[in-house]
C-alpha cells in the first residue's frame, strides 16, 4: 500500500500532466488565432477550456485535484499539489485566464474581419 507521501507525489505528477495538457490547448489556441489558422482544433480547445472553467466554477475556483491532494498535505504553499515554481502556481489562473482572454479577443476579431 502506498504511503501518504507517495500518494501526494502521484497526485502532483497527474496534476502537472493535466497542467501541461492545458498549456498545449491554450498555446495552440493562441497560435491558431494569431496566425489566422482557425480550424476544428480551435473549437475543440475552446470546448476543453469551457469544460475546465465549468469544473472550476463548480468547485469554487479550486481544482478538484487540489482537493484530493489536500488529504495528503497540510502545506500552505501554492505549489504543494503540483510540480511548478510557487510563484507560477500562485498566479497560474491569472496568467492563463489573461492569455485565453487575449486569444478569444483575437478570435473574435478574426471572425468579424475575415470574409
Amino acid at each position: 500500500m502506498m504511503h501518504a507521501q507517495g500518494k501526494l507525489i502521484l497526485i502532483k505528477s497527474i496534476h502537472t500532466l493535466v497542467w501541461l495538457f492545458f498549456n498545449v490547448v491554450i498555446f495552440y489556441l493562441l497560435y491558431a488565432v494569431v496566425s489566422n489558422q482557425i480550424d476544428i482544433w480551435v473549437w475543440i480547445c475552446i470546448g476543453l477550456l469551457v469544460m475546465e472553467g465549468l469544473i472550476l466554477l463548480i468547485f469554487k475556483s479550486v481544482c478538484p485535484i487540489t482537493l484530493v491532494a489536500r488529504k495528503y498535505s497540510d502545506s500552505q504553499k501554492d505549489n504543494f499539489d503540483i510540480f511548478l515554481p510557487n510563484w507560477l502556481a500562485k498566479y497560474n489562473k491569472l496568467i492563463y485566464t489573461t492569455i485565453v482572454g487575449i486569444a478569444l479577443l483575437i478570435l473574435i476579431y478574426r471572425l468579424l474581419t475575415n470574409p
